[in-house]
């Protein structure tokens, strides 16, 4: 009897050290939709992707738009994303990481993209969110804003605000030291957030210190 129960005990401790080593090289449901997402990601020409903490780390990552066309063009628009673990059921954090007037950005960075709050979706995805940001800045949406000084220029007049969006560029540029080896151009563009954390826009031209955090 006792030798049974110590083989019972035995089994139990096996099945239990199975389990645990099951568990530990399970994926996250999250990630395993992120995989998914990157591999059926395309990139429009003008949009380019990095990771700061390496390719390992699909829940973040840094998508750049360049519009080659609207108000915004020649300029290079930094956005951060975070992925939280409870993807797709929870959207992704997105915040712009370059300073730029806008009705639907604010001055910290925050967006205002339908899909990113009350229109978001499970069947949602990376590329959705990405091309949601590229029509943004194509397409600023006086209707629905963040920066309501934007919102009301653009929606009065126009052209006044494209004068706007281009001086005010201009003149966050002017609060940083010029880059060494590098002329200034039409369309730079940055935000004197901190000393340590500056986007700079540039046409084909961004520098971007990181910001410490």
């Amino acid at each position: 009897m006792i030798k049974l129960f110590s083989l019972k005990q035995e089994k139990a401790a096996e099945e239990e050290a199975s389990g645990s080593a099951a568990g530990a090289k399970k994926i996250a449901p999250g990630l395993i939709r992120m995989q998914k997402d990157m591999s059926e990601l395309k990139l429009d020409k003008g949009m380019t992707m990095t990771f700061p903490n390496g390719k390992e780390d699909l829940m973040a990552f840094k998508v750049t738009v360049s519009p080659d066309e609207g108000i915004y063009r020649g300029g290079s628009f930094c956005f951060d994303f975070k992925v939280p673990k409870t993807y797709p059921h929870d959207a992704p954090k997105v915040l712009c990481e370059t300073t730029v007037f806008h009705p639907n950005i604010d001055m910290e960075g925050h967006v205002c993209l339908n899909i990113l709050r009350e229109d978001w979706k499970p069947v949602l995805t990376i590329q959705s969110v990405i091309m949601g940001l590229q029509f943004l800045m194509l397409e600023p949406n006086a209707d629905d804003p963040l920066n309501k000084d934007a919102a009301k220029i653009l929606a009065e007049d126009r052209q006044r605000f494209t004068r706007l969006v281009r001086a005010s560029s201009l003149l966050w540029l002017s609060l940083l030291p010029p880059p060494p080896s590098a002329s200034r151009q039409p369309w730079p563009s940055a935000r004197p957030r901190r000393p340590a954390s500056m986007c700079v826009w540039r046409p084909r031209l961004t520098l971007r210190p990181w910001r410490s955090r």
